[in-house]
């Protein structure tokens, strides 16, 4: 509800007009004057008017005089309709009707898809063989562990030349100091008899097709057959010559 009294509301209109005739002022002043001359004409203008029409117009009213209320305007509008039931739709005594209560029907619906996906897939029966079942049971037993382990087990092995013929174990069980090879240090010797090599004679046979494939697998020397020359070097060692590094090796300068 209002509590502007009609004092106040009578004083609002005044200076309300007061204002609409300085700008007006302002407007017509501004091309003469300047605007910062003809702004102080206006807001002068306007004071001065609304002082007088203050004075003059709003007389005969107490500060006490109550303003517009809403029962001012019920009985107006009941006057102009004939209408003696009506309420003003701002009445605060008037209460606003609750709502109505959603049905509870979202869990039902949340539930139908739930209950259609498991009517549509189709239950699984017992014994009932799967895609690709049938064919993983015909090729049980096929597999081996013996025909996996042969090719295993020379995987390592570089598919260069030709092995050259390797022993299991060394002639009359004592074996060539193969360190007397230049190129041949503790760890190569010990390479060299893991793969069957024991004696001066087998390298000294090695075609080049066999000086390959040792190349190739001397793991962590490869290439060390051609670079340092075993093959000549084998040669004389096995027809029982020296050469200058066997001389050194049998006079323990180098190892």
């Amino acid at each position: 509800m209002s509590t502007t009294s009609k004092l106040s509301t009578c004083q609002i209109v005044c200076w309300g007009l007061a204002s609409l005739a300085g700008l007006a002022v302002l407007i017509s002043a501004t091309g003469s004057v300047g605007f910062l001359a003809a702004l102080l004409l206006a807001v002068a203008f306007a004071a001065f008017i609304g002082l007088v029409f203050g004075r003059l117009i709003c007389t005969g009213y107490g500060a006490e005089d109550r303003g517009i209320e809403a029962k001012d305007v019920e009985a107006s509008l009941r006057q102009a309709t004939g209408i003696t039931g009506y309420k003003a739709p701002f009445d605060e005594d008037d209460d606003a009707p609750a709502p109505k209560p959603a049905a509870a029907s979202a869990p039902a619906h949340a539930a139908e898809p739930t209950a259609s996906a498991a009517t549509a897939a189709p239950a699984v029966r017992a014994g009932t063989l799967l895609d690709g079942e049938e064919e993983l049971s015909t090729r049980k037993g096929e597999w081996r562990y013996g025909e996996q382990a042969a090719p295993a087990a020379k995987q390592d092995e570089a598919d260069v030349g030709t092995r050259p013929e390797a022993l299991s174990a060394p002639k009359d069980g004592k074996a060539d100091d193969l360190k007397a090879i230049k190129g041949v240090g503790p760890k190569l010797e010990k390479l060299c008899n893991e793969l069957g090599f024991y004696h001066y004679e087998q390298i000294a046979n090695w075609t080049a097709a066999e000086v390959a494939w040792v190349d190739e697998n001397l793991k962590g020397f490869k290439g060390r057959v051609s670079r340092d020359g075993w093959v000549d070097q084998a040669k004389i060692l096995a027809a029982g010559g020296e050469t200058e590094f066997s001389r050194r090796v049998g006079e323990g300068d180098v190892y």
